[in-house]
């Protein structure tokens, strides 16, 4: 018995409904390789969501021309994404606002009601709200009888204000000594200073509010290392100091850092001046002297471990160290990336089989 063939619009039906099939089939593997593929980048590449949600934990190039010697960082609270730096000497009573987003200036801050600035090194955030200026730097090692800082308000409205400053008076207890890192505790709001010394540097603590009365007397209560700068993270538990050539962070505790510290995975730079916390915490921010320099943001969590690795010896190219790969993370979005793969490769076999059904 002869089977009847089957007529020619029979034939374009199925012909018709099998590209439709598979047409079908292709789409669906092609968009879900697109979202696994999605999933995979953002897994392999850590701290994409988080660096969109904190502004300032970037690495960024201060472009301004007038800043060649940026000695000191502050994360703004009030301007998301702004740190306020300085130049080290002979520039006037200046305080820039620089962008981290574009690496521009976007406020000059002229100070009033203060002396002329000698040495300035340092900047720091209270928890008032103002920022303290440590006019503390002594290249006459250690031969000031007194250094100064200036505090004011951070600005409300970015661009070029000028503000009147406080300026009080500091002495140490042990006599003078030069200096390069203030640091305002920002839960207390007491203010501390680490002075800069080859062997043996000393944390001094200031009084619990400062005086414009008199001479405030700053007295040790640590050994420090050689440190040009420090900062305080923002919840006040640990203690950040940097060298030219390491830097450790140290918790804090009834006004006292604690133990020797855990070393970070600085950056190298070649005039290492200055740290700070970005204004969540998640990141140290790293910069340094000369025109067009470069702030480098390390990671918290990736920057401290108790054995971490040294910072790049004396004499190493500025290009040894840079800020330490992300860990635990490339082997995830590879099993992501083989997981994601597999199905889509299974789908298409599947979607395949039914088209030829």
């Amino acid at each position: 018995m002869r089977l009847p063939l089957p007529s020619a619009a029979t034939l374009a039906t199925t012909a018709t409904a099998t590209v439709s099939a598979t047409a079908t089939a292709t789409a669906t593997a092609t968009a879900l390789a697109a979202a696994v593929a999605a999933v995979a980048v953002v897994a392999v590449l850590p701290g994409t969501a988080s660096a969109a949600q904190s502004p300032g934990s970037s690495s960024f190039t201060i472009s301004d021309p007038r800043i060649k010697e940026s000695s000191g960082l502050a994360a703004s609270r009030v301007h998301p994404g702004v740190y306020w730096t300085h130049n080290d000497s002979e520039d006037g009573p200046y305080v820039y606002g620089v962008d981290s987003a574009t690496g521009n200036t976007v406020a000059r801050v002229t100070l009033t009601g203060i002396g002329r600035p000698r040495d300035v090194e340092a900047i720091s955030l209270g928890p008032d709200g103002q920022l303290y200026v440590g006019d503390i730097g002594d290249n006459r090692n250690g031969t000031w009888d007194h250094v100064w800082i200036y505090r004011f308000q951070e600005p409300r409205q970015l661009g070029d204000v000028t503000v009147k400053a406080t300026q009080f008076t500091v002495r140490y207890e042990d006599g003078p000594r030069d200096a390069e890192s203030l640091m305002v505790h920002p839960v207390t709001g007491r203010v501390y200073i680490a002075s800069k010394n080859e062997s043996r540097g000393g944390l001094y603590e200031g009084p619990a509010e400062l005086s414009t009365g008199g001479a405030n007397v700053f007295r040790r209560v640590a050994d420090v290392p050689w440190v040009t700068d420090g900062a305080f993270s923002p919840d006040g538990n640990r203690l950040a100091l940097r060298g030219y050539f390491t830097a450790r962070t140290y918790p804090w505790k009834d006004g006292r850092p604690q133990g020797e510290g855990e070393r970070v995975d600085a950056p190298w730079q070649g005039q290492a001046e200055s740290v700070t916390y970005t204004a969540d915490g998640s990141t140290l921010m790293f910069g340094s002297e000369g025109a067009s320099s470069r702030v480098i943001a390390v990671p918290v969590a990736a920057a401290s471990s108790p054995g971490g690795s040294a910072s790049p010896q004396p004499g190493s190219p500025p290009d040894a160290a840079t800020s330490p790969e992300p860990t635990g993370s490339f082997g995830k979005g590879a099993l992501v990336l083989a997981g994601g793969m597999v199905l889509v490769f299974g789908a298409k076999r599947l979607f395949r089989r039914r088209a030829r059904d």
